[in-house]
């Protein structure tokens, strides 16, 4: 039955007392997917581009194949925020993961700045484990609001530390935490942090028993989930900023784990430690970097970005095949980047094997004499744009805003239009994933177009959890944990 009618019924029957929860399905573990940044566009870039390297690479006489995602879509979703038509990511999770609709830069907070509970912390109240993976900073705003609770999505010390319990008024409520952002864990005794204080979240975290990780060879000693290090809780953190884009991590695949590594670990782990449970698992997985090649208009970052997604929803259906009690929604916060695909020919990306980020490191990092040569024979190939003539390379020189002459250059050369560095109001679309009835009721609850808060509603049903309960325990708290919303004399907010 439709979700909204399910909705209906359950109103009356809430008004009369009683319990409406038995009318949508039930399963003992929910994936929530957000592909940060990502619309319609994204995926039409990256099913052409793959479609046409596989078939020919003949754009006058292209063959069209789905993506994993294209196999899953059911409807669509639409995302402005409270004060504005255009969304930021504070927001947008704030309504993906609590159902309430709020204020740029909030982090799981109201209007009024008042916590409210998340989806993650209603399972975990309820007796479900839980995780997050992502490849931002670990307290990057879509991963924050499922267990931070803060007025400005900048205050990443203070989301670091409700993330792994330390000031959250009801402990750790994540048992996996994958991503980047190590800086923020470490006291400010130690070089390469970024805290102002000498609070030590990773000391923390090994006295709540979490194993901490830092780098490659930890993760890999997880072994995929079936080896006692990966026993529940844990915390990896492979980076101090964000993670790396796939196309970069794949220059040095010995630094960093993918996106889909960490969440086939992820699930593996979460799996193990409730095989003999009556509860399961929520996970969230964010593939946060899509959104990030869109602000910088990379076209190449972004179409990477988005085959790994693809590549990671395929193998949660894979997943979820072989583990039926486990069910599945994907939707993007909101586009970025404006992006339109006219002239369109993907081909002119297939020889890049970087980013604009990468390359800007290496330009920086650059000591020799001779940059001219080093744009032209390290640089420029490795963006795909290996035959520029020398006006064009001295111009690049002379302009010294590397970043934004190699992504317009190669934009244009593929028919990839970016109307802004900015997120755009456009509904983006939802998939989902159940297998056999749970499919079906599934695709028949969620078809349709809905508001960004109605989709963790549906969750609370399937899991049979109240975000409610979460909300009236952290309001119970008080609210001196909780940062307030304030304006500066620029009109940034500030946390107290």
């Amino acid at each position: 039955m439709r979700y909204a009618l399910s909705l209906t019924i359950a109103g009356t029957l809430l008004a009369q007392g009683c319990s409406a929860l038995w009318l949508l399905p039930q399963a003992r573990n929910f994936i929530y997917i957000v592909p940060d940044g990502f619309g319609p566009a994204s995926q039409t870039m990256a099913r052409d581009y793959v479609s046409l390297l596989q078939n020919g690479e003949n754009p006058k006489a292209p063959v069209s194949m789905q993506l994993p995602a294209d196999r899953m879509v059911i409807g669509n979703v639409r995302t402005q925020a409270s004060d504005n038509l255009v969304t930021d990511s504070a927001a947008a999770a704030t309504a993906f993961g609590c159902g309430v609709k709020t204020y740029n830069n909030a982090i799981a907070v109201d209007d009024d700045g008042q916590p409210v509970g998340s989806i993650l912390e209603a399972a975990k109240g309820e007796g479900f484990k839980t995780g997050l993976v992502v490849t931002s900073t670990i307290n990057h705003a879509t991963p924050a609001c499922y267990a931070a609770h803060v007025a400005d999505r900048n205050s990443y010390e203070k989301i670091a530390e409700h993330e792994i319990g330390y000031s959250h008024p009801l402990g750790p409520q994540v048992d996996v935490l994958l991503g980047g952002g190590r800086c923020y864990f470490k006291p400010k005794s130690d070089p390469t942090s970024c805290r102002k204080d000498d609070i030590d979240l990773f000391g923390y975290a090994k006295g709540k028993g979490y194993r901490v990780m830092q780098d490659r060879k930890a993760f890999d000693e997880l072994k995929k989930g079936t080896a006692k290090a990966a026993d529940l809780p844990y915390i990896g953190l492979f980076n101090d900023d964000q993670m790396m884009y796939e196309i970069d991590r794949k220059l040095q695949p010995e630094k960093e784990p993918s996106l889909l590594e960490m969440v086939e670990t992820a699930l593996t782990s979460l799996d193990r430690a409730t095989k003999w449970s009556f509860r399961g698992y929520f996970l969230m997985i964010e593939a946060s970097r899509i959104d990030h090649a869109g602000h910088s208009n990379d076209p190449v970052g972004h179409l990477h970005e988005v085959i790994m997604y693809n590549d990671v929803m395929k193998f949660v259906r894979e997943w979820i095949d072989k583990h039926p009690d486990t069910m599945m929604l994907s939707a993007a916060d909101h586009e970025c980047g404006g992006l339109t695909l006219n002239g369109f020919n993907p081909l002119p990306l297939k020889d890049a094997t970087m980013t604009t980020e990468h390359a800007e490191r290496l330009w920086k990092a650059y000591n020799g004499t001779d940059r001219t040569a080093y744009l032209k024979s390290t640089i420029l190939p490795g963006y795909g744009l290996g035959n520029l003539n020398d006006t064009e390379v001295n111009t690049i020189i002379s302009n010294n805003n590397l970043a934004s002459d190699l992504s317009s250059r190669i934009s244009k050369k593929a028919g990839v239009n970016w109307s802004t560095g900015g997120h755009t109001a456009s509904d983006i679309t939802l998939y989902g994933y159940g297998s056999g009835w749970r499919g079906g009721n599934l695709k028949a609850d969620m078809a349709g177009n809905w508001d960004n808060t109605e989709i963790p509603g549906y969750i609370e049903g399937i899991l049979k959890v109240k975000m409610s309960k979460v909300t009236e325990k952290l309001r119970k708290a008080g609210s001196a944990w909780v940062g307030k919303r304030d304006l500066n004399s620029h009109g940034h907010l500030h946390e107290h």
